[in-house]
């Protein structure tokens, strides 16, 4: 599949337009106030000494309008390397646009270049139209998995 021109590798300038869209995924998914990013700490995260995420623009007529930002994640049955998407955000103007379809296939497109057995996301159980894209594309639910978190004062707890 050729790869679409509005789909680029994100660059430094780019930063402050996608914590822009990672805030307002934040807002669609009805947790604003837990999105604390800045632009240093994703500036940090892309671009520092030891990049660990990475990420994938949707760029029209000069404007980030959308982003995929993901990091390796390993199989330990398939003993390889897999992409884990975060965050997947076209701007709500530009959906329908076949722009996160686009960002998608780029994620795929890594995977097959490298190697990568497994692009693997989570979606909100109520995010019924994301999740009827993901399914339209081929993607199945892991229903037989829960994932489990620790943050902030359990987090500190359990690591003091």
């Amino acid at each position: 599949m050729q790869a679409d021109e509005r789909i680029r590798r994100a660059r430094p300038d780019d930063v402050p337009a996608i914590v822009g869209l990672v805030h307002g995924l934040a807002e669609y998914e009805r947790a604003p106030d837990e999105c604390r990013l800045t632009a240093e700490q994703l500036e940090t995260a892309l671009f520092g000494g030891s990049p660990a995420v990475f990420c994938h623009v949707a760029e029209l007529e000069g404007e980030v309008v959308g982003c995929a930002l993901w990091f390796l994640n390993f199989s330990t049955w398939r003993g390889v390397h897999g992409i884990y998407l975060e965050d997947l955000f076209v701007s709500p103007d530009q959906r329908g646009s076949g722009l996160g379809k686009a960002l998608l296939i780029a994620l795929a497109q890594e995977c097959v270049a490298h190697g990568y057995e497994r692009l693997e996301w989570s979606v909100l159980d109520w995010n019924t139209p994301a999740i009827d894209f993901y399914k339209s594309l081929g993607a199945l639910p892991q229903d037989e998995w829960t994932t489990y978190r620790l943050t902030d004062e359990a987090l500190t707890k359990l690591g003091s």
